[in-house]
This record gives C-alpha cells, structure tokens and sequence, in this order.
C-alpha cells in the first residue's frame, strides 16, 4: 500500500537518503531533486502529496521555488515543509511568507522524521521542530 507520494528537494545526497530511506520504508513513493529545476519536472509529471523542500539550493532556492509553486492555480494546494538548517525564530516567518505550510529543522531527528511528515499530511498547518 502507498502511503502517499513525497517530493524530497535537497542539494545534500545524504539528506536525500536518509530522509528517502526513512519514508520508503515506511510504505511513501519517494521523488528526489536535488535542485529546483529538477523539482518542476517532477511536480509537472507526477504530482506529490507533500513537497520536503531545501531551503539552501544551488541556482533558484527553495523559498523562490515555493512562491512559485504557491502562486499558480495548479500547484498552489500542494503542501510544502521547508527543510532548513536555519530553522532559528526569524526564519519561520520568511518561511511562512514564502508560502511553506511548515517547517521540520535539520539535522532531521529519524525518531521524530516520520511522525512529523504524517502530521503535516493529515494536519498541513502545524510546525513540527525535529530538534525538540
């Protein structure tokens, strides 16, 4: 049974496969970008349930790549976790401005990781700090 399918947009190959690994083995179709063009593609051809998003990209970053996915009528539903390093007290803020439904602070917490990307799938509106 799929669990849903996830988007993980991450410049780091070992962010990319333990957050992968984690939500695959948890029954979840794991799509991997390691920037923002490569994410459109995928967004384009196989539409996910939740976008892990990077905010520090190569090129366009993540916060550019989330305005935009927010502003067009096909993606805007399309829940959006930032995945940041510099989840600090003024970066939620710019995080939220950009459009993301919520962040998860990295490095991830793989005790945590998963329970966090099921509450932002059913509860899309809360902000899960893996740190805690």
């Amino acid at each position: 049974m799929n669990a849903g399918r996830i988007l993980i947009v991450d410049d780091n190959p070992t962010n990319l496969k333990l957050a992968s690994d984690v939500l695959e083995c948890a029954g979840f179709e794991v799509l991997l970008a390691e920037d923002a063009e490569k994410a459109l593609a995928f967004i384009q051809r196989a539409r996910p349930d939740l976008v892990l998003m990077d905010i520090a990209l190569p090129g366009m970053d993540g916060l550019t790549l989330t305005r935009r996915l927010k502003i067009d009528s096909a993606t805007k539903d399309i829940r959006i976790i930032a995945l940041t390093a510099f989840a600090m007290k003024g970066e939620e803020g710019k995080v939220r401005e950009a459009g993301c439904d919520g962040y998860i602070a990295k490095p991830i917490d793989t005790r945590r990781f998963l329970e966090d990307v099921r509450a932002f799938l059913q509860h899309p509106k809360i902000t899960a700090d893996s740190k805690n």
